[in-house]
């Protein structure tokens, strides 16, 4: 069977994608930064594994990668991330503030993806998946406000556009999907989407990923959005 790794599946959208692999009978290696308390994610199913990552580690990254070695991925979900601040002005800039979504949102993603492509080079699929936001788009921005988290997802997006063109010749296919506004932790309970819906539309999204979509900006329900 295919086999997925998911960053931050003890809760929300994470959690999800791997209830639905695991059901779907993938191998799941899913991660969490307290895997003792990921309780609801162990239940998923016995073909689901739990691992050791903090992003604001980079040591956590390379330990995953060793436990890791030799074994074949054919999907990475980067989905891990952080909101950072919703309040902060250009007039009263908290810089560890910025440096912390930084770091989880965009540097430990492309961690990641360096450290799991000898992985991905031994699975069929080969698929590099990050979760963006539409709020990364520069074209959608009509509102402004939510520096970092914005600016954060817009570097990932760029990050995920390099790795499209710098792996494109070994056959690994990387892309950027925006789950729309879910009900989650960061979401909030006014968010019209539940998670469930959410990861049904990327998974279509993720599923139909050919060469021709390499390097692309989706919606959920599967529309290209603008850098």
């Amino acid at each position: 069977m295919p086999t997925v790794l998911i960053t931050g599946a003890n809760r929300g959208l994470g959690l999800e994608f791997a209830r639905q692999y695991a059901t779907d009978g993938w191998t799941v290696y899913a991660t969490a930064r307290k895997p003792e308390e990921a309780a609801e994610l162990a239940a998923c199913g016995p073909d689901l594994s739990i691992h050791a990552l903090d992003l604001k580690d980079s040591g956590s990254i390379r330990r995953l990668a060793a436990d890791l070695a030799g074994k074949p991925l054919d999907l990475v979900i980067a989905n891990a991330g952080v909101i950072g601040s919703r309040e902060m002005l250009a007039t009263e800039v908290d810089e560890a503030l910025f440096h912390e979504t930084f770091q989880v949102n965009t540097i430990a993603p492309l961690e990641l993806a360096g450290a799991l492509l000898p992985n991905l080079r031994l699975g069929q699929l080969k698929k590099l998946v990050c979760i963006s936001s539409r709020l990364g788009s520069i074209g959608y921005n009509a509102t402004g406000g939510q520096y970092p988290y914005r600016a954060s997802k817009a570097a990932l997006n760029m990050i995920w556009k390099c790795l499209a063109v710098d792996y494109a010749k070994e056959g690994i296919i990387a892309a950027a999907i925006s789950p729309g506004w879910v009900r989650t932790d960061m979401g909030g309970d006014g968010a019209p989407l539940d998670p469930e819906t959410s990861v049904t539309n990327m998974r279509r999204v993720i599923d139909r990923l050919t060469p021709a979509e390499n390097g692309k900006f989706f919606e959920h329900m599967g529309d290209e959005l603008p850098w």
